[in-house]
């Protein structure tokens, strides 16, 4: 077994969430050697293991990363995306039974990336890194434990190895920061014990088969020890679990889930919740259960308001799955822009939405259909509003657009507009001149033949992407091309109500 020191001052990281875990959506994109055993091993859940006499084509067999022996200058290192984007608040760079050829030292490098076009980001040039852990020694055979002192959120790390050799694991542990903007954007509710949305099991009374976190793990439980399970209770009372939810809500749906357990599952559940007063009100009164179910629950919920925490008592001990908290989450700010757009007086609320849609049916019928309530309202309705609309009204939306590749001056979008359409042909920029005259002619043969502007939603694509989306539609009827240029128009209106309202 491999000992564990500690570097730095002691800190108490490893009961928190690991961010990188693969349970969870972590996993190493990219390392610039992987020759004797592979950057996958990295973040396996199981510690790693000797194998005394495996060995592969290439060397020894290791349950780890590890690289060649370099015979240049420089170093070694591995990108991982971290499956729960967060506050990193420490980490261990295991280097069990790796004795004789692990790395002299390690630094760990954070950025924060957004979409899952990483592989060419993480190792652009332009890319943010922050060292979160200067280089430091490592001890072989050993649990390398290194507090971090960086209270930003960052979604991938960077393990730097110093010159090289190997690492069995990595540990990323943290605080879960979910992105509230995208998950609360379009409506809806949100599971707010889920631990991907910064849930968290606080305590429980006992958790002898199965630990406390398991009970608001992500998707569905593999086997009986994916859930939170108690020893078998011999005297009174009951067992129980507290949650701190990622963000308060109004808890609307719940789902006590006890699949896998079929001979130990509680005979009753009762929830409780927490209000921001610190007081504990019954949300789901006392309730028979049965094994191996999912139990969902509406009609029965009380209506609380807000709470920040979920208790779930069971009768008189066993186990349970997964707790899922389905939720209105809190407001915890108001949309600026979007409370300057209820009260701005009706023509200049109609130019104010054009720029996001070029339809002036459109934007009359949603410049009267306010107040809008919040984002995820006014995306819906912006939604029902367009798909009602006929044909000439599409028709001069298509026309308020620039072609691709054109010049903004070929139409009168308006400054607000015109910006964005530049920056979302941002692609095109640079492109090189046979590209743009290709694009040019399609653009003309499209408009010649079907009538109307060739729209698409172009951000984030190149402009070798659009010339040939362009090409490939132009063999489509005009029936066909009318409505898929709607819903390019559709997402082009979604994209800039978003930008419109969060101030992007």
């Amino acid at each position: 077994m491999s000992e564990t020191t500690t570097h730095h001052d002691p800190a108490e990281f490893r009961g928190l969430i690991d961010l990188a875990a693969a349970a969870y959506g972590g996993v190493a994109i990219l390392a610039n050697d992987e020759f004797f055993a592979e950057k996958d091993n990295l973040l396996r859940a199981h510690a790693a293991v000797w194998k005394a006499h495996e060995y592969t084509d290439r060397g020894k067999w290791m349950d780890g990363w590890e690289t060649r022996r370099r015979r240049e200058p420089g170093y070694d290192w591995c990108i991982v995306r971290l499956g729960l984007p967060g506050v990193i608040r420490g980490v261990v760079v295991d280097t069990a039974f790796f004795k004789g050829n692990y790395p002299a030292e390690c630094s760990l490098e954070a950025c924060t990336l957004t979409g899952f076009a990483d592989l060419t980001a993480s190792v652009d040039p332009h890319t943010d890194w922050t060292e979160v852990l200067p280089r430091s020694p490592l001890r072989g055979d050993t649990q390398n434990e290194f507090a971090i002192d960086a209270d930003a959120r960052f979604t991938h790390v960077r393990l730097n190895i110093f010159p090289d050799g190997g690492v069995a694991r990595l540990r990323v542990h943290g605080e879960v920061r979910p992105d509230w903007r995208a998950l609360t954007r379009h409506g809806g509710l949100v599971d707010l014990a889920a631990v991907e949305h910064g849930g968290w099991s606080e305590a429980c009374s006992d958790m002898f088969f199965g630990a406390r976190q398991n009970l608001i793990g992500p998707g569905r439980p593999f086997n009986m020890s994916d859930g939170w399970e108690t020893r078998r209770r011999r005297g009174p009372g009951h067992d129980w679990n507290i949650v701190r939810l990622g963000a308060p809500g109004t808890i609307r749906r719940l789902e006590v889930d006890t699949t896998h357990f079929r001979g130990n599952a509680p005979g009753r559940v009762m929830v409780e919740a927490q209000s921001a007063d610190g007081e504990w009100h019954v949300l789901l009164p006392e309730t028979r259960t049965q094994p191996h179910t999912r139990h969902f629950f509406e009609e029965t919920l009380r209506v609380l308001g807000p709470v920040n925490r979920v208790r779930l008592n069971v009768y008189p001990c066993g186990g349970v799955a997964r707790l899922r908290a389905w939720a209105e989450p809190a407001p915890t700010r108001g949309h600026g822009t979007l409370d300057r757009l209820n009260l701005l007086p009706e023509p200049e609320a109609r130019a104010a939405l054009l720029a996001c849609c070029g339809s002036p049916r459109w934007a009359e019928k949603m410049a009267h259909a306010r107040p809008h309530e919040d984002l995820g309202a006014l995306l819906r309705l912006a939604d029902r509003t367009w798909w009602s609309l006929g044909e000439a009204d599409r028709l001069a939306a298509f026309a308020a657009h620039p072609r691709i590749g054109g010049k903004q001056a070929e139409v009168d979008t308006g400054a607000r507009a015109a910006s964005w359409s530049a920056g979302e042909q941002a692609g095109v920029d640079g492109a090189a001149s046979t590209v743009r005259e290709r694009l040019a002619a399609a653009n003309d043969t499209y408009a010649e033949r079907l009538g109307f502007t060739f729209i698409v939603c172009a951000t984030g694509k190149s402009a070798d992407e659009l010339l040939a989306l362009l090409e490939l539609r132009l063999q489509n009827s005009r029936d066909v091309e009318l409505r898929t240029a709607a819903e390019e128009q559709a997402a082009i209106t979604r994209l800039r109500l978003i930008k419109m309202v969060e101030d992007r």
